[in-house]
C-alpha cells in the first residue's frame, strides 16, 4: 500500500511539474497586460495621476507619475514577453508595496485582522503575480530563455550544412 502511495505521489509530482511553465506563462501574459494597461492609463492622463500623487503626499508627484506610468507600461510588456523577468518583477512588486503603503494603508494594516480586505485591495493581485514571477522565474516559454540560449551559442558565424543544401 505504501508503494502505491509513493508511485501516485511521484506521478502527481511529475504531472504538476509539467504545469509550472504554462501557469507562469499565463500569469505573465495576463498580469503583464494588466500592468501595461494600467501604465498606459497613467501615461494617457499624467496630470490626473500627478494630482492624485500630490494628494497622497508623494515627492515630486509629476516625475513620480511619469516614472510609475512608464514602469507599469514598459514593465508590463517586459513581464508579458518574459524579458528581464525577475528584475522587472522586483520593480513591479516594489511598486505595489508602495501602492499599499501610500494609497491602501488601511487594507495593508488589516492583513491579519481582516484578510479579505487585504486580498480585495487593488494592488494585491498585481503584487502577488509579480512575486510569483520573481520567485519562480518566467518559465520555459519566454524571451529570457531565448536570450540565454543565444548567449550559450559559440561565437562566430557557423552555418549548419543543412542550410547550405538546396
Amino acid at each position: 500500500m505504501i508503494e502505491v502511495v509513493r508511485r501516485l505521489s511521484r506521478s502527481l509530482d511529475l504531472a504538476a511539474s509539467h504545469l509550472e511553465s504554462p501557469l507562469l506563462l499565463t500569469v505573465r501574459l495576463y498580469w503583464g497586460w494588466q500592468f501595461a494597461q494600467a501604465g498606459w492609463g497613467k501615461l494617457g492622463d499624467v496630470q490626473r495621476v500627478t494630482e492624485y500623487f500630490t494628494r497622497l503626499g508623494l515627492p515630486a508627484p509629476g516625475l513620480t507619475a511619469l516614472f510609475i506610468g512608464v514602469l507599469e507600461f514598459a514593465g508590463g510588456l517586459l513581464l508579458a514577453f518574459g524579458l528581464v523577468s525577475r528584475f522587472i518583477s522586483l520593480l513591479l512588486a516594489c511598486d505595489m508595496i508602495v501602492a499599499f503603503l501610500v494609497a491602501d494603508r488601511q487594507a495593508l494594516s488589516s492583513i491579519f485582522s481582516d484578510p479579505d480586505k487585504f486580498y480585495a485591495a487593488a494592488p494585491y493581485t498585481f503584487w502577488f503575480a509579480s512575486l510569483l514571477i520573481l520567485v519562480f522565474g518566467p518559465g520555459r516559454v519566454c524571451l529570457d530563455a531565448i536570450v540565454a540560449g543565444l548567449k550559450d551559442r559559440p561565437t562566430g558565424i557557423d552555418v549548419p550544412t543543412q542550410i547550405l543544401r538546396f
